[in-house]
């Protein structure tokens, strides 16, 4: 599978909210994961809150999308990412490489509590990123 390129949404506790809205507004399949069901260090207040959320529509967009996690002050302006994905592990670190070069990890790109390679950035331009490189099927 090709690498994807997709906007992943930041939202202030009403994810779940906003995410099955938009599934009404375009259709698709939803999945919702909160932080209680991945573990960590979330805390019991933020159990309930969603961790991760991906729309895939009949048209073929995907929309992903979270509730803020714990520590990270939510402001307009940073409620956005864009999120690449896929399993296609030489081209997603090649990207990886030069979205970090001159800006900001802020998660280093790593294996995840989820089994994913995961990494966080903004590049030197301000826009944050998302790598997720999933393991291979079959």
């Amino acid at each position: 599978m090709a690498p994807l390129l997709n906007p992943y949404l930041t939202f202030d506790g009403n994810a779940r909210q906003a995410m099955e809205y938009y599934k009404e507004v375009f259709g698709g399949e939803l999945s919702l994961h909160t932080f209680g069901e991945i573990g960590g260090s979330a805390g019991e207040e933020f159990a309930d809150n969603v961790m991760h959320a991906m729309l895939t529509t009949p048209d073929g967009f995907t929309l992903m999308g979270s509730d803020g996690p714990p520590g990270m002050e939510y402001a307009s302006g940073n409620n956005f990412a864009v999120s690449l994905s896929g399993e296609e592990e030489d081209t997603l670190r090649r990207y990886w490489e030069k979205l970090s070069d001159g800006g900001q990890v802020s998660v280093p790109l790593e294996r995840q509590m989820w089994g994913d390679v995961f990494g966080m950035c903004t590049d030197r331009f301000g826009v944050p990123w998302m790598v997720d490189i999933s393991p291979r099927e079959g």
